[in-house]
């Protein structure tokens, strides 16, 4: 069924007529810009590192990467300290933030799954309000097929002739039949190689310039773009000089690297190593500049006065933190990300925003900066008053809340700004006290001082699955102790013993975990 017919079938159609033209009376409309990464570490922003303690900000030694291109638009913006992917994987993170729904409602729970055909993402709103609008890049929201180029379901991204939907493709070029994969394998195959790439084939660049192309063909009109850069997610490979530009730096393996093993919970066991961050650094570096270079088209077309520009992530990579490499997990590095958003006239320059905010979110807070409303099916807030105001509307909760896939087990948190409390559907629960205990390593669930903080926060778990129908609250575990946190007294028992974990075995020859690593 046409997603057109699946819309008029369903009543749908009727819903979204109110949404065009319901921009706020007044001034011309704004334009919109996204910029969305793929498995960034929000540490290798400078915006951020000014923000942290240096021990907190130094995870990988004295070796950072410059990021002044975001780092301006955090300057004359915001910058939320504590913003969470509500899934920390790629497709259920991407999926929140396009519709403002839970990753179990769009269903997109884990990699790979299709996006409803009903669910109304930001871009189709903003279409119908009279938006060009447009995608290049990731978009991992159509099932498996890798590449796939333009999907036929666009769900209001109008022009997704450079939208592709799986894959951390190195180089890309235009042809006569459209776009592809530049680097091709022995047997014609498209490649991940980086093997001459340069400042036009390679994805980055690529991408970027796609999206310059688009704001110059819409100066004219009202546009929204979005530009999802498969870096820096691995492979690490950039391009020259980017390849060599970070080489000689030394980095030091994150203390956390070898802490103690006992009794860790499931999702904490260590499952990776340390890959240095000279190649990470330099596809950072490649998409700062890339930054700048959409920013230089904004000013030089006077577009950058009533220009929104959104710079974020889908998840983190914790880059050898807990003695793992990538994302999936309720720690800091997996599932913070860096959300920088410049709105001059509307939002201060300078404003650090600290309340916990969730990738769901966005698609109602961006609507409302922007004066368009809602078709009303997003289960995020509208936080744009921390923005415009900065402060809370009244009877703000600072609280979020993040869930795993569950193809490991499942695991279901609740996040304030100070507090992360974790519940398992095979471990006993975890808080951590991100004041205390910045680099998460303490177990301080049954500390009699965070007691009315467990419960407080559970009570508000419980709530958001009853609510928003997340079954994790159901699992027996979960709800025992869920029960426990929420009602109980005396001490928290235990359900079971946890076991030593089993530090990864280390190839012969190799470099020993507590050595500066140089990459």
């Amino acid at each position: 069924m046409k997603r057109r017919d699946f819309l008029k079938a369903t009543g749908l159609a009727a819903v979204l007529p109110f949404c065009e033209g319901l921009i706020a009376a007044g001034g011309k409309r704004p334009n919109l810009v996204i910029i969305h990464t793929d498995e960034h570490n929000f540490r290798t922003l400078g915006c951020y590192r000014a923000l942290m303690s240096k021990e907190q900000a130094l995870m990988w030694g004295d070796a950072v990467v410059e990021t002044p291109n975001i780092d301006w638009l955090a300057k004359n913006g915001a910058v939320c300290t504590s913003f969470y992917a509500t899934t920390p994987v790629c497709s259920p993170s991407r999926a929140a933030f396009v519709s403002g729904r839970y990753p179990h409602n769009t269903p997109v729970v884990t990699n790979n799954i299709a996006l409803d055909d009903d669910i109304i993402t930001f871009a189709e709103i903003l279409r119908r309000a009279g938006y060009a609008t447009g995608y290049a890049g990731k978009w991992h929201l159509d099932g498996g097929g890798k590449p796939q180029w333009a999907p036929k379901r666009k769900f209001g991204f109008e022009d997704n002739r450079y939208m592709f939907n799986r894959g951390h493709w190195k180089q890309l070029e235009d042809t006569s039949d459209g776009p592809r994969i530049k680097a091709r394998n022995a047997g014609g195959g498209a490649s991940y190689s980086v093997k001459g790439a340069d400042a036009k084939s390679f994805t980055t660049d690529f991408l970027a310039d796609k999206t310059v192309e688009f704001v110059k063909a819409h100066r004219d009109e009202p546009f929204c773009y979005m530009v999802s850069l498969p870096d820096p997610h691995g492979p690490d490979t950039v391009r020259e000089p980017y390849d060599t530009m970070f080489k000689s730096q030394t980095y030091k393996t994150p203390r956390t690297f070898d802490k103690a093993l006992e009794n860790l919970p499931s999702w904490a066991r260590p499952t990776g190593r340390f890959n240095g961050m000279a190649l990470y650094y330099g596809m950072v570096k490649c998409i700062d500049d890339n930054v700048g270079k959409i920013l230089k088209v904004l000013r030089a077309d006077r577009l950058i006065d009533n220009t929104i520009v959104v710079f974020t992530a889908d998840h983190g990579d914790l880059r050898g933190e807990h003695h793992r490499q990538n994302k999936g997990v309720p720690f800091e590095g997996s599932a913070k990300v860096p959300f920088v958003i410049y709105y001059p006239g509307k939002i201060k320059g300078g404003t650090v925003i600290g309340e916990t905010l969730g990738c769901v979110d966005f698609l109602p807070t961006i609507l409302s900066l922007m004066g368009v409303r809602t078709a009303g099916k997003e289960q995020g807030r509208d936080a744009s008053r921390l923005f415009t105001a900065g402060k809370a509307p009244a009877g703000w909760e600072d609280i979020t809340f993040v869930r795993s896939t569950g193809g490991q087990g499942i695991w279901l948190a609740a996040i304030s700004g100070r507090y992360k409390l974790i519940y398992s559907g095979q471990d006993d629960p975890w808080l951590f006290d991100l004041d205390e205990d910045p680099d998460e390593l303490v177990n301080a669930f049954c500390k009699a001082d965070c007691r009315e903080t467990v419960r407080t926060m559970s009570r508000q778990l419980l709530a958001y699955g009853k609510k928003y129908g997340d079954l994790y609250i159901d699992n027996t575990r979960i709800a025992a102790d869920l029960a426990w946190a929420i009602d109980g007294s005396g001490a928290y028992v235990p359900q079971q013993t946890l076991k030593p974990a089993t530090p990864p075995t280390r190839k012969r020859g190799g470099r020993k975990a507590t050595r500066k690593t140089k990459t």
